[in-house]
């Protein structure tokens, strides 16, 4: 399963890093591209962030780059998501999947294997 877990509230301009760690059954974690979704108006599940299984490539949604820095471990099959100037729209509760692909493509329907999420709030 996937555990996500670092949400809280914080102020506007402010930072925060979320986890989500995979554990259970043996877990393909190093050979998955992981992502970042959040709610939004119009979809369930907007894209956010995303990195393929070396760590090596990464790819931002518009709305966060330059902002938000994903990264992961494969020692400890956790990935992480780095928020920094943080704004009241990016309020939401961040999900993490697994694209058992490898590719770490943009869109939900990619991913096979989701978390619960963990909730962020910005107050302004």
């Amino acid at each position: 399963q996937l555990v996500e877990s670092g949400g809280g509230s914080v102020q506007a301009g402010g930072s925060l890093k979320i986890s989500c760690a995979a554990s259970g059954r043996p877990f393909p974690f190093s050979i998955s591209a992981m992502g970042w979704f959040r709610p939004a108006p119009g979809t369930p599940r907007e894209f956010v962030a995303s990195i393929r299984p070396s760590g090596s490539s990464t790819v931002y949604a518009d709305s966060v780059k330059g902002r938000f820095t994903i990264s992961r471990d494969n020692a400890k099959n956790t990935v992480y998501l780095q928020m920094n100037s943080l704004k009241p729209e990016d309020t939401a509760v961040y999900l993490c999947a697994a694209d058992f692909t490898g590719i770490g493509a943009t869109y939900r329907y990619a991913y096979t294997y989701w978390g619960q999420g963990t909730q962020v709030t910005v107050s302004s």
